[in-house]
């Protein structure tokens, strides 16, 4: 009788084991750069929300800015024993650390956003940032394709700056060979934001400089040289090509201010890396990685999700009827 019993028993157990271990709910580690922009407050909300959705437990840690607070907030979520990580990375070089001590512990490391250079980073789901650079300097050099333009990236900390300015000469350097257009500040940024680039355009305008066209690399750089601009009352006589599509960016087209945004399908690729975080988790190839890409080391498999302007004319045909922001929010 008793290994009748032991008999019955086993299976039992064996579809105890089956159904729980199937069941495993998956926790990702997510560690951010910062939530001071409007653009990462979004992602941050977003990542909570798709979570729920895929009924994965997330842990977010948001670095501000600091690349060693970064990689000790790596280091707990490593310990806590999470599933997959996602790295904002503060610092692209630098967070080649984070990846070394996920893989010693067998973690796989998705790179958000930003790619991690010279590593052995799992996976890499962004926009084309080349193709952002080439949009916003395509739609700026059609309308004003002579005159003094003004470059001001980013962070040279973050791959993604040097991206868009490849993309900005991509367009530009026919135009600057031929001598119609002066590029008459060219410079990267310690961080994205505001005063970065309104000390940079208030300089150039203090010594009298003039200026036609600015390329920002994200809408709050733009905000920095709109700043700026406003005060020689220049506001709504200069270009201004920003990204992200920030509410107070659109609120600049809408007053002629800021002549477009790019609008980055954030809700897209957050839902792509929750997605490839959990198929991960179950040992599962994440779909549409049909794309690699060099971070120095190796080809990244990659998701590069498209971009679209935002200009004055289609702001409810983009953003708002996307649900990205609302009508009212302009108001």
């Amino acid at each position: 009788m008793k290994r009748k019993h032991l008999i019955l028993v086993l299976p039992a157990i064996f579809v105890l084991t089956l159904f729980f271990g199937c069941h495993h709910k998956t926790k990702i580690g997510i560690l951010m750069d910062n939530v001071s922009l409007e653009r990462w407050q979004k992602d941050k909300e977003l990542f909570e929300k798709r979570a729920r959705d895929f009924n994965a437990d997330v842990i977010i840690k948001v670095a501000d800015s600091d690349a060693g607070k970064q990689l000790k907030q790596a280091e707990e979520l490593i310990n806590n024993g999470v599933d997959v990580l996602i790295v904002i990375p503060v610092d692209v070089v630098k967070s080649k650390e984070i990846v070394k001590k996920a893989h010693a512990a067998n973690i796989p490391v998705i790179s958000y956003d930003r790619l991690i250079k010279d590593s052995n980073v799992d996976y890499y789901i962004s926009t084309d940032n080349i193709s952002v650079g080439e949009m916003q300097a395509d739609y700026i050099s059609k309308i004003s394709p002579v005159g003094n333009y003004v470059l001001i990236t980013g962070p040279t900390t973050d791959n993604n700056a040097f991206l868009l300015h490849l993309g900005w000469l991509n367009v530009l350097q026919p135009y600057i060979d031929k001598g119609d257009i002066h590029v008459v500040i060219d410079e990267y940024t310690n961080f994205w934001l505001p005063d970065e680039s309104y000390n940079i355009m208030k300089k150039y305008l203090d010594g009298g400089g003039k200026v036609d066209a600015v390329l920002a690399g994200n809408d709050a750089l733009a905000q920095g040289a709109i700043m700026a601009l406003k005060e020689y009352n220049y506001d709504g006589k200069v270009l201004v090509a920003g990204q992200d599509a920030d509410v107070s960016a659109i609120r600049n087209i809408v007053a002629g201010v800021q002549t477009i945004t790019v609008y980055k399908p954030i809700e897209s690729l957050v839902y792509a890396a929750i997605d490839a975080a959990v198929k991960i988790a179950n040992g599962q190839a994440p779909s549409n990685m049909n794309i690699t890409v060099n971070n120095g080391k190796k080809l990244v498999p990659a998701i590069l999700l498209k971009s679209q302007i935002v200009n004055r004319q289609n702001i409810k045909m983009t953003v708002i009827s996307e649900g990205f922001i609302t009508e009212k929010e302009l108001k």
